[in-house]
């Protein structure tokens, strides 16, 4: 199968500032494909030039095998979610939607059948005649979907599209979303900087940093297998660890983590006995009080705090090397500060990371 979109050593500068460095990536028809990364990662630029927006310095972009660097926005027939909502104020619901398919000239009876079916699509078919603006920030942004999916575009580019909206709205568009997508069998490409939004919705996922892509996959598989420092502290809930090697094992690497000996996975490049290297291990891999008992490695700590994050409760550990962890439970301990206590864990459950 082609890929609907390939990324082939695009590169992209600002001055001294590179926002696309030699950035290759494939991207499958009726994926939902998310750039993450923070702030000045490079990931909107990004999608902008793959809108036609922005022009790279080097490199080619394909869409269905074909390079449209030559291409102008309206030729690429790409759709395109921005930020703001972008609702024409002057318009109706029912307008704003319709907005494309009669500039592009489709007969008056195509463009009232499809204006409908985007308006059962997003649910606001009671609104037709509404002026768009009069409508809730949630419904506004839904208008802006059905407006960029109304032309039928081979992809639609989504640029933080959700991250105006307050918490709760937020968390309803993101499922709306996805089942749109389900619903419409479109390729998604979407911009985020929120981990959870990315996780809550994507198919796979590419983490940018510094114009980079510094691991893409799904996202079961990059949170719960960073492949850098980077990548696991960027993720709520990593601890990133000093750890010692102490050479081969069968079928993977020997380390001394937390005062602990134990055998892990390979690490992702040969690792000499001797040297420093660092692991990952998820807060809620890490079990306090009888729950620890029961795991194959054990470490003594001292419980320095604790935070209520209502459906969890963090707590954070100090262990005799210096070094702090956090552990996450769905319930309380009945622990105080200042107590001695034992982390257990399992050695699956510790990332080598690649720095």
């Amino acid at each position: 199968m082609t890929p609907i979109l390939e990324l082939k050593g695009v590169t992209k500068r600002f001055g001294a500032t590179v926002t696309a460095d030699r950035l290759s990536l494939t991207v499958e028809p009726g994926a939902f494909f998310t750039f993450l990364g923070p702030s000045g990662s490079g990931k909107s630029t990004v999608l902008r030039m793959i809108a036609g927006l922005e022009r790279p310095d080097s490199g080619q972009i394909l869409i269905d095998g074909k390079d449209v660097g030559g291409l102008p926005p309206w030729r690429r027939n790409l759709g395109m979610m921005f930020q703001s909502y972008a609702v024409f104020p002057h318009m109706s619901v029912a307008a704003n939607v319709a907005y494309g398919l009669r500039i592009r000239s489709w007969p008056s009876d195509r463009v009232a059948a499809r204006v409908t079916a985007m308006l059962r699509l997003i649910g606001l078919e009671a609104y037709a005649d509404k002026n768009a603006t009069l409508l809730s920030g949630g419904e506004q942004q839904r208008v802006a979907l059905a407006r960029a999916l109304a032309p039928e575009p081979r992809m639609l580019l989504l640029d933080e599209p959700l991250s105006a909206l307050d918490e709760k709205i937020r968390r309803a568009m993101q499922g709306e979303l996805k089942e749109i997508h389900r619903r419409t069998g479109t390729t998604f490409l979407y911009v985020t900087h929120d981990q959870e939004e990315a996780l809550t919705m994507s198919d796979r996922i590419a983490v940018l940093n510094r114009g980079c892509c510094v691991q893409s996959g799904t996202p079961e598989s990059i949170h719960r297998r960073p492949a850098s420092t980077f990548v696991a502290q960027f993720f709520r809930g990593a601890n990133v660890l000093r750890a010692e090697a102490l050479g081969a094992s069968a079928g993977g690497l020997r380390l001394r983590l937390l005062g602990a000996e134990m055998n892990v996975d390979s690490a992702p490049a040969p690792v000499a006995a001797g040297a420093a290297l660092h692991v990952s291990v998820r807060a809620e891999a890490i079990r306090l009080g009888e729950a620890a008992r029961i795991q194959p490695v054990h470490a003594p700590a001292r419980l320095a705090s604790t935070v209520f994050r209502g459906t969890l409760r963090d707590y954070v550990l100090e262990f005799a090397d210096g070094q702090t962890a956090t552990a996450t439970a769905t319930h309380d301990l009945a622990l105080v500060p200042g107590a001695a206590v034992v982390a257990g864990f399992d050695p699956a459950d510790v990332t080598v990371l690649a720095d």
